[in-house]
């Protein structure tokens, strides 16, 4: 049996090139703001991130994400009625016309419809009000502590609130679920009634950051005269995903600019790891069986700390057959300053079976003891 061939993992982390920024902080027009990284749910970055603001239109992410989730397992049609009209912006939905759920999503990211959303309300829980309860529940889930929906438009209104911290983590949650990363991230949707069938209207997406920043992958406008002018958006370089959130900020695309070059010239995150090794095997028919580094989820380190990372790999002298693909047989431990950064498992890379043949206890012994 051949002894354990190589110890050695490297750690590829892709530099971006970006400006780098001086200042201890990012100065900013905005009430509340927060700089959120979805890899690992730390904030890097804030000013009153736990305020309760009114955040206008950015409430929509929830009801966009309820909508598209409805609409996954089934996008029916809806027929708008008189009551779902509303006031403000619209996809401009006339009485009678039909739609399906996923149309009306594409008309809260696009349009910012007040109509979509309460069309989308009404179809999918009856009324507003039942609708607007599974926000809040929804909310509760996603240990949402600072927000209280009362609309599923985010049109003022009484105890209709949110906060920079809370809207970032929607957004990263909801970021997760495909149809709603897809959407967020186009440039323009067309959609194709039901009825009147020969119907096209193609609606443009109000977030100006898609073709400003190189990276954003979406987000959602909003403006009330009380809410001021709020921004949600997303932004990925090289596997590290950062979330903006401004409100009541009138140079908002300008801040979400520099915040985002803060943040990507700042960290980086862990894209793969490269794991040679190989483990003997006791009692199986195979002698060694090679393994492969897991998905890398949420290790993000700071730049000026990458020489100080400490990296621990934990593996077994041995392996007792038999041995599965992919089965976790050990892993990789990031550490800083003693802090725990991050996780990668170590897989194994192949099956193997137990010897089932007989054998000695001698020769028992040398398949154990052999290392």
């Amino acid at each position: 049996m051949k002894k354990l061939l190589s110890l050695f993992v490297s750690l590829l982390l892709v530099l971006t090139a970006v400006p780098r920024i001086t200042a201890a902080e990012v100065s900013t027009s905005a009430r509340a703001y927060a700089l959120y990284c979805a890899n690992n749910g730390e904030l890097l970055l804030s000013q009153n991130p736990d305020e309760r603001l009114p955040m206008a239109s950015t409430t929509k992410i929830m009801t966009m994400l309820i909508t598209l989730e409805i609409a996954e397992k089934e996008d029916r049609v809806v027929e708008f009625t008189d009551e779902m009209t509303a006031e403000g912006s619209s996809m401009y939905l006339k009485p009678g016309e039909k739609v399906r759920l996923s149309d009306l999503a594409a008309g809260m990211m696009m349009q910012s419809g007040n109509d979509a959303a309460n069309a989308a309300a009404i179809a999918i829980s009856g009324s507003i009000k039942r609708f607007v309860e599974r926000m809040n529940q929804k909310a509760r889930q996603l240990g949402l502590t600072n927000t209280r929906f009362v609309t599923p438009s985010g049109l003022d209104d009484e105890g209709h609130f949110s906060s920079a911290r809370d809207l970032a983590v929607l957004m990263a949650y909801a970021l997760k679920n495909d149809s709603f990363r897809k959407l967020t991230s186009q440039p323009s949707v067309t959609v194709r009634f039901v009825d009147p069938p020969d119907k096209r209207v193609t609606y443009q997406n109000h977030n100006r950051l898609l073709s400003l920043y190189d990276g954003c992958i979406g987000g959602k406008t909003g403006y009330t005269m009380t809410a001021g002018r709020c921004l949600v958006t997303a932004a990925e370089r090289e596997g590290l995903t950062l979330v903006a959130v401004t409100l009541d900020d009138r140079d908002d695309w300008d801040d979400h600019t520099a915040l985002y070059d803060y943040g990507f010239s700042r960290y980086t995150a862990v894209n793969k790891v490269c794991c040679d090794y190989h483990v003997p095997v006791a009692g199986g028919t195979a002698d060694e069986i090679s393994v492969k580094a897991g998905e890398c989820c949420g290790i993000v380190i700071p730049r000026d700390a990458l020489k100080q990372i400490k990296t621990t790999v934990l593996l077994p002298p041995f392996l007792y057959a038999p041995v599965t693909e992919n089965e976790i047989v050990g892993r990789i431990v990031y550490t800083l300053d003693n802090q725990n950064k991050g996780e990668v498992l170590i897989l194994s890379d192949e099956t193997v079976s137990y010897n089932d043949r007989k054998r000695g206890l001698w020769e028992y012994l040398a398949d154990v003891l052999v290392l």
